[in-house]
């Protein structure tokens, strides 16, 4: 695991069955390291938990130091977000094939303490894409930042993820799921709880919403301790995401590298669950586990 040339070779490796060399439709001059090289680059070291740059950068070979100097990594980094999230489609549609039970969940993105947000100037050049203050249930505190919006497979594989500010409630989110599932059942908690949006989401694309219901709401029934089980396998996924890919580590000053760190960390999980599924036949969510 600590490997890092052998661990950017499998990663490599996968993505060059599902990808090109060259993503930007346009490129002045021909870079020595192509784009599929540094998208490998960006996963291992979300992979291995290195979040410094310039640790990341000392610890390169010198095969792949020579080619591309750290300000220009970070820049065609955040060139190639779009691309880097049809390469993560690519491998959840491949993972959740016939799939038709999804979950759905959001967690906080801490962006800095509440005490410094007045003052703080992460990510506020741009208006629409301002953080804010909002509250998180689960952990019972405000805090300021975004949330990461998510919905998974049964199995533990991310199908679509989404950012919005923090006071955001998680239902706007079901919106964007008519757009991204059809078909299938959808668990979610309380914070999902709409008989409007059930109805709607049934009738647009057929998706079943299943929440728990409050004990004082009319012809109250207790949810199937099987949803309520499934449920916890997002909450898995965000733990590890916590965890081993430090997602609530921030060192972004922009928008624009934010939400480029939340998708390489969220892609580098993917595209080791891929590795353990389609080239060791192991577990998926073994992620802490060596990949050569």
């Amino acid at each position: 695991m600590h490997n890092l040339k052998a661990n950017y070779e499998k990663i490599l490796e996968v993505l060059r069955e599902i990808s090109p060399e060259n993503l930007l439709p346009y490129q002045r001059r021909i870079p020595k390291l192509s784009d599929l090289e540094l998208v490998g680059l960006a996963l291992t070291s979300e992979y291995m938990g290195i979040d410094s740059e310039n640790h990341f950068f000392r610890m390169l070979p010198d095969c792949l130091h020579s080619r591309i100097e750290r300000s220009v990594y970070n820049r065609r980094r955040r060139k190639l977000f779009p691309y880097l999230e049809e390469i993560r489609t690519q491998l959840c549609s491949r993972l959740n094939e016939f799939e038709d039970y999804f979950i759905v969940d959001s967690m906080p993105l801490e962006v800095c303490k509440l005490s410094r947000s007045s003052r703080s100037k992460i990510c506020k050049k741009e208006l629409y894409t301002r953080p804010d203050k909002g509250y998180c249930a689960s952990q019972q505190a405000n805090y300021y930042g975004y949330k990461l919006h998510a919905t998974c497979s049964v199995k533990g594989v991310f199908q679509s993820i989404d950012i919005s500010p923090a006071s955001v409630h998680d239902i706007n989110y079901l919106d964007d799921i008519k757009h991204q599932l059809s078909d299938c059942v959808l668990i979610g908690d309380r914070g999902y709880l709409s008989a409007e949006y059930q109805l709607n989401l049934f009738e647009s694309c057929t998706i079943q919403l299943e929440t728990p219901m409050r004990k004082n709401q009319k012809q109250y029934k207790e949810q199937p301790y099987i949803f309520k089980k499934s449920r916890k396998r997002i909450e898995t996924l965000f733990s590890q995401l916590c965890d081993q890919f430090m997602i609530r580590r921030n060192y972004a000053k922009t928008f624009q590298g934010f939400k480029t760190r939340i998708l390489a960390k969220i892609s580098a999980m993917t595209i080791v669950q891929y590795i353990n599924r389609f080239v060791f036949n192991r577990n998926i969510n073994n992620i802490k586990i060596s990949i050569v």
